[in-house]
């Protein structure tokens, strides 16, 4: 009897940011839809200013562009918000499951990438915040930037955009 060796491969759901492919775990993806209407909240980071209605849930959608310092993402034809869901982001007692919407581009494709085909993030000498990038993974001549959904957005983050939506109007 042949013994069976299953070999590991994680799948990715790969989407542009201008002219760069990214890559995000498949696990974590709950839907990928057309941008619906987009309902801008004030005193929030530019970045994360917009929520939408999603089967009557209130979803706040970033924009990884913006975040990335590459300008903001212009809604298109091809412009699709992942909805993804994400839990561990916030340390409390509770291991709260997280919902968020991410602009891209456009939305490529589902791929399998092999751990032995993943880089680590490129090390720089100067300090460049690049823990949101879990892995660079190859694809033929090319590389998908591929993202840590936990680190994408830090507690600080989240935690002082809830302070801006419950400070009382000054």
């Amino acid at each position: 009897m042949d013994a069976m060796i299953a070999t590991e491969v994680d799948q990715y759901l790969t989407f542009r940011l201008g002219e760069e492919i990214y890559g995000l775990e498949v696990i974590h993806i709950k839907e990928v839809l057309w941008v619906p209407r987009i309902t801008r909240v004030p005193r929030m980071p530019e970045y994360l200013s917009r929520v939408i209605n999603l089967r009557g849930s209130v979803i706040p959608v970033l924009d990884v562009k913006q975040k990335f310092g590459l300008g903001q993402t212009d809604i298109t034809e091809n412009t699709s918000i992942i909805v993804i869901e994400v839990t561990g982001i916030l340390n409390d007692e509770e291991s709260e499951t997280l919902t968020i919407g991410l602009f891209s581009d456009g939305v490529e494709e589902v791929v399998d990438i092999l751990p032995g085909d993943i880089e680590p993030p490129p090390k720089l000498g100067f300090s460049i915040d690049t823990s949101f990038i879990s892995g660079m993974g190859k694809l033929g001549d090319s590389f998908v930037i591929l993202l840590d959904l936990d680190k994408l957005l830090s507690e600080r983050e989240l935690l002082g955009s809830a302070e801006q939506r419950e400070a009382p109007n000054a």
